[in-house]
């Protein structure tokens, strides 16, 4: 028995945690293009609503064009879609409001964040024991961290690098993320330009569909970012091919 002398903590006993809501996390996944990160974010839907958890989806810019979370490996499930003016404790709320349960909530894309969406998540984390499940790009075209991923950096309750590995032209591990438009890798223009990792953009897929220019991303390793080198080089007479 309990003595009633002694205050109650505001953690519950072991084996009593049914009493009070089990702590929320905010974690965030990144990587480089091609590594995976919207197939992980399906699966971390999956595996949370097979427990009979509820999830809302979240993304913006999606490869798709669509209010989607669409993976290159052909898995897809709609989503709700967001711009910088979206305020997410409120998008939950009106969930909430609407009688419909959110648990967890999975955020793809999220590198286009804006630091003050990013503190948003962890107030649904830390108030009101949400679970968030971030996913996004680590540096953008030029090799910058994006404002998304910088905040969720600094806060996250757990940071961790997608460990599929996504590999350059030349067999080493590629790493940043290279903008190439009209065959050309480009070092400057705008942070966001959504366009998808084929080789051959669809026209939807364009910087300027007025002149079709085609843009498209390609994932390359440190040293051939730096010399923007998208592929083997032809040898000339006498030389080696060297990568």
């Amino acid at each position: 028995m309990s003595d009633p002398s002694v205050p109650l903590t505001a953690v519950p006993a072991a084996g009593d945690r049914r009493r009070a809501l089990a702590p929320a996390h905010l974690r965030f996944f990144h990587g480089p293009m091609d590594c995976g990160k919207s197939t992980l974010a399906l699966q971390v839907d999956h595996n949370q609503s097979r427990q009979g958890r509820s999830g809302l989806l979240v993304t913006q810019g999606d490869r798709s064009a669509q209010p989607r979370i669409s993976s290159r490996v052909g898995l897809s499930r709609d989503a709700v879609e967001v711009d910088p003016g979206t305020d997410l404790t409120l998008l939950v709320r009106s969930h909430w409001a609407d009688g419909r349960r959110v648990d967890y909530l999975i955020v793809d894309e999220a590198q286009f964040l804006t630091p003050e969406q990013v503190d948003q998540l962890a107030e649904l984390v830390d108030a009101s024991h949400v679970d968030v499940y971030a996913f996004g790009l680590t540096t953008d075209f030029r090799t910058r961290l994006f404002p998304g991923t910088q905040r969720l950096l600094e806060v996250a309750d757990d940071v961790q690098r997608i460990q599929v590995e996504v590999l350059c032209w030349c067999g080493l591990p590629g790493l940043l993320n290279a903008r190439v438009v009209d065959g050309a890798m480009v070092r400057s223009g705008a942070t966001v330009v959504v366009a998808d990792t084929a080789p051959t953009p669809a026209p939807e897929e364009t910087d300027d569909p007025a002149t079709g220019t085609d843009v498209h991303y390609q994932v390359l390793c440190r040293r051939h970012h730096v010399l923007g080198q998208l592929g083997p080089t032809a040898a000339g007479p006498g030389q080696l091919a060297l990568p």
